[in-house]
């Protein structure tokens, strides 16, 4: 694994103010600038673990700092937090949803899941997104900037806070694309399983892609721990555009080329996402050419029932998405349905953005 550190430059994580994006800086970044400002090297890890471990948002609760110190850090530094808004728990599963305000006023969207084995938290990576995937309601508002990786970060610390729950997964399938912010994304990985921060392991991270062809082969060479989760949701290349316009710019075949190669310098097995909706990529003939396009892959299928939104006329339900796996099952393709959670409270990312900023 390569190191990350060398990735983006910190000198961009300033506000209006000047101010440098404390939560942003690796280790040995924020190391070097306190430092800078003639203070012992150990009180960069002092800061660091206040910041990462307790997850405190003010420089005021960092209580075995001096006070002259705290008053320098708040001059040189900011920390980026998250208002929530909006706050949304199911009474059927205990999902949770968050709707956040970010310090420049716009809006993103997190889930907190439970599963048997624990909490994840689904997270955002850009506030809005380029992609124009036809089924998707988080581009449906419009994509406004990236998110800092300390913005994709305190989604995981807020959602723990807020709910007293610990998390032990993360996935980045929010709104956005995470690789069309991949030095930001990176950061944020490194940041979340740094040793003397939160110290989560990569394999309970999971990145989606809807197949940034050039990320991909860039994200093998850092060969992290991550399960890459590719959304395919077509098994031709005609179905596939209709709904997603990133296929033409990296059709089916040059996208699964893409995903042998990560599996040759990785060796970890890809998840391919498949959204089924009714009518356009549910049939038995979809499955059989699925089947062959992932005949040779180390791999499995995870089939989601389409979410409901306004604007679109797409449907779908569990019980075809039940039959829809039978047909892959029976064709030697590992495969099973999403459990629905949070059906209650309308979930799925990029709704409860799209009716606030309406």
């Amino acid at each position: 694994m390569q190191c990350l550190s060398d990735r983006g430059d910190p000198t961009l994580f300033t506000d209006e103010n000047g101010k440098t994006d404390i939560l942003s800086l690796t280790l040995p970044e924020l190391e070097a600038q306190i430092l800078e400002m003639n203070e012992k090297k150990f009180r960069a890890s002092q800061i660091y673990k206040w910041l990462h471990q307790r997850r405190v948002t003010d420089f005021d609760s960092m209580t075995d700092i001096s006070a002259q110190l705290r008053d320098r850090l708040k001059e040189k530094f900011c920390i980026k937090s998250l208002f929530v808004v909006k706050r949304l728990e199911s009474k059927r599963d205990n999902t949770v949803k968050y709707l956040y305000r970010l310090s420049d006023g716009n809006h993103i969207e997190s889930v907190l899941m439970e599963y048997e084995h624990g909490n994840t938290v689904c997270v955002s990576t850009q506030v809005g997104c380029k992609m124009g995937c036809r089924f998707c309601a988080s581009t449906i508002a419009g994509y406004k900037r990236d998110l800092l990786p300390s913005e994709i970060l305190a989604q995981v610390y807020t959602a723990e806070r807020e709910s007293g729950r610990k998390i032990g997964g993360v996935v980045l399938m929010g709104i956005g694309e995470p690789l069309d912010n991949f030095d930001n994304v990176v950061r944020f990985l490194e940041l979340l399983s740094c040793k003397d921060g939160m110290n989560m392991s990569l394999r309970h991270v999971s990145v989606s892609t809807c197949g940034l062809v050039p990320k991909i082969y860039e994200l093998a060479k850092l060969d992290l721990a991550i399960t890459l989760s590719i959304s395919l949701h077509a098994s031709d290349n005609k179905s596939r555009s209709e709904i997603m316009p990133v296929n033409d710019r990296y059709d089916i075949n040059e996208l699964l080329k893409a995903c042998r190669d990560y599996f040759k310098a990785t060796g970890r097995r890809i998840s391919f996402e498949y959204a089924l909706i009714d009518g356009h990529n549910d049939s038995r003939e979809d499955a059989e050419r699925l089947a062959k396009l992932l005949g040779n892959f180390v791999c499995h299928v995870n089939i989601i029932p389409v979410n409901k939104i306004k604007e679109r006329d797409y449907r779908s339900d569990r019980r075809s998405a039940q039959r829809f796996r039978g047909y892959l099952e029976e064709l030697g393709i590992n495969a099973t349905v999403r459990r629905t959670l949070g059906a209650d409270i309308d979930a799925a990312c990029g709704q409860l953005r799209r009716e606030y900023e309406i």
